[in-house]
């Protein structure tokens, strides 16, 4: 029997769910860990991983661009091969990275309930025709449940039109957020609502949490106008400081107030305590 703590929570009838940020439960696993991930496939989980194109047009689950940070090896990940990153091995726990191709083959036991984001750091530009054409042929026989999503509208648009049996996201965040600095949330609203009426045609819309509660107490409900489009919204990336403590009193009014505005998914990095924590409070 799958573990099935971490994966939502419940507020007047409306189902949470509680997305595992990098492939983890909580901080203390390995970043982008085949086992958690596999975990979460038996459990019906919705989890996130980034991806990042190799020169061959494959890819590699790693957030950044260059090895360094990571991984055991050093340069740009869009210069390498397949071959030049086998014997690479992560920093944290001393495994091999995962590829696209060891994607593809593990989401061929995923529960019908999981969800896995594919969150594409690089762009259109760097990614180009053969990064798509590899995701459509690795993707092409995949039934278990994968969304896309990057900030780039264009590289949605590819995936759309390259593998339109695919969910796709966008993240509007950091445009969204200039917008405002520049010409307030009336702009905001009206740039939102363009990108959920756009050609990309997204399911699923990924916005910085704090943005989500700003905008509420200026009486802009970002959340409700991407329902009223018939779109889901992720608010990322909410993380207790205290796992085993719970909620502080200030974490427990934001997070409350963010539950409230009836987001379809909170990105954490500590999905387990995070339910924990909320029945908890819930009980009092």
């Amino acid at each position: 029997m799958a573990d099935a703590r971490g994966l939502q929570i419940v507020f007047e009838n409306h189902v949470t769910l509680l997305k595992w940020h990098r492939l983890r439960r909580r901080l203390a696993d390995p970043l982008f860990s085949a086992e958690v991930m596999a975990d979460g496939f038996k459990a019906g989980a919705s989890m996130e991983l980034d991806l990042r194109v190799r020169a061959d047009g494959g890819f590699v689950v790693l957030h950044d661009g260059e090895l360094e940070g990571e991984t055991s090896g050093h340069g740009i990940i869009a210069q390498k091969s397949l071959a030049d990153l086998r014997d690479l091995r992560m920093r944290d726990g001393n495994r091999p990275i995962l590829t696209s191709e060891d994607l593809a083959a593990m989401l061929q036991s995923a529960h019908p309930d999981a969800l896995l984001q594919f969150d594409m750091k690089d762009d259109y530009e760097v990614i180009g025709e053969k990064g798509i054409a590899h995701l459509a042929e690795h993707l092409q026989q995949i039934s278990a449940s994968v969304i896309v999503s990057a900030g780039s509208l264009e590289l949605i648009l590819a995936v759309k039109e390259k593998l339109p049996h695919l969910r796709r996201g966008i993240d509007p965040t950091d445009k969204l957020g200039n917008i405002y600095k520049a010409e307030g949330w009336k702009a905001v609203e009206k740039e939102l609502l363009a990108d959920l009426r756009g050609p990309t045609e997204p399911e699923t819309i990924y916005l910085y949490w704090p943005m989500l509660l700003d905008a509420a107490q200026a009486g802009l409900d970002m959340i409700a106008l991407c329902h009223d489009e018939a779109k889901r919204v992720d608010a990322w990336t909410f993380t207790l400081k205290d796992p085993d403590g719970g909620f502080s009193d200030t974490e427990w009014t934001k997070f409350s107030a963010l539950v409230a505005l009836k987001p379809d998914q909170i990105t954490t990095d500590e999905a387990q305590a995070t339910e924990r924590a909320w029945l908890k409070r819930m009980a009092g």
